[in-house]
């Protein structure tokens, strides 16, 4: 057999062995609930938008209710982090003007 004879053989039986395999893939899984019954599930649980932990409902809406309370204005960070940004701008404000002058 040529080269190409025994691609199309290979491809032939190959597709065969896929094609009895396909129902079982469109399928979906036992323990998949269907959307009509996610959507009217309540949700009880959810995550903390700052540090990702879990918190039920009530900790949840006290949260959200700080964080909109909260004083605006810029965001607390320690002294040496705002130094460390302070330094980084002017780094780049330097690489701007010199930027042929390698600072490390």
């Amino acid at each position: 057999m040529r080269r190409s004879q025994q691609f199309h053989a290979i491809a032939v039986i190959s597709g065969l062995l896929l094609s009895g395999i396909e129902p079982l893939l469109a399928l979906p899984s036992p323990e998949d609930k269907p959307e009509e019954v996610l959507r009217t599930e309540i949700i009880t649980g959810a995550r903390s938008p700052i540090d990702g932990r879990p918190l039920s409902a009530a900790e949840y809406a006290e949260l959200q209710t700080e964080i909109a309370t909260a004083p605006p204005g810029r965001p607390q960070v320690s002294v040496k982090v705002r130094r460390t940004i302070n330094l980084l701008r002017i780094r780049r404000f330097i690489k701007t003007i010199l930027p042929f002058v390698p600072i490390k």
